[in-house]
């Protein structure tokens, strides 16, 4: 019975023979490739390269002026490179929260926790040490609506 089925008018006849053919194949398969280059055509001109993190420059004339024994951030360096935020956070809430402004590092040294001072004061070029790291992330601190680096004018308000 399973080559058989009803028909309209009741009874069982044998199932006709009507060959299985894909209409318009070539017209299918034709949109499908159009559709998976138009999806993948941004991404294969980059595929497999690797873009070379920035090295910000540290040789900062504040930097420079220092001896060498005083040459040292307020965390290590690997640190810094991963917590800077977090830590910049943690100023913010000791110093506004807690009027707490001094941060002593791990090697004892005492250092007022300030972006403008402190950080700024020795990494003065924001364009080539800060920017350049925050573009390759593409992330965009909210820091510098508040605080202004020696680059930046202060604007000048009055009504015309």
């Amino acid at each position: 019975m399973a080559d058989k089925y009803q028909n309209e008018f009741g009874g069982f006849a044998e199932k006709p023979k009507v060959p299985k053919k894909f209409y318009d194949l070539k017209y299918i398969l034709l949109g499908l490739v159009i559709f998976f280059g138009l999806v993948f055509s941004p991404i294969l001109p980059n595929l497999g390269k690797i873009v070379a993190a920035p090295s910000p420059n540290l040789d900062t004339p504040a930097i420079l002026k220092l001896a060498k024994k005083d040459r040292q951030c307020v965390m290590p360096t690997p640190y810094m490179r991963t917590y800077h935020m977090q830590l910049l956070i943690d100023w913010r809430e000791a110093a506004i929260r807690h009027g707490n402004r001094e941060f002593i590092s791990p090697t004892g040294k005492k250092f007022v926790a300030n972006l403008s001072d402190t950080c700024m004061g020795c990494h003065s070029n924001k364009s080539k040490f800060c920017d350049q790291c925050h573009n390759f992330a593409a992330v965009t601190p909210n820091c510098w609506g508040c605080h202004l680096d020696k680059e930046q004018k202060v604007a000048k308000g009055g009504a015309k």
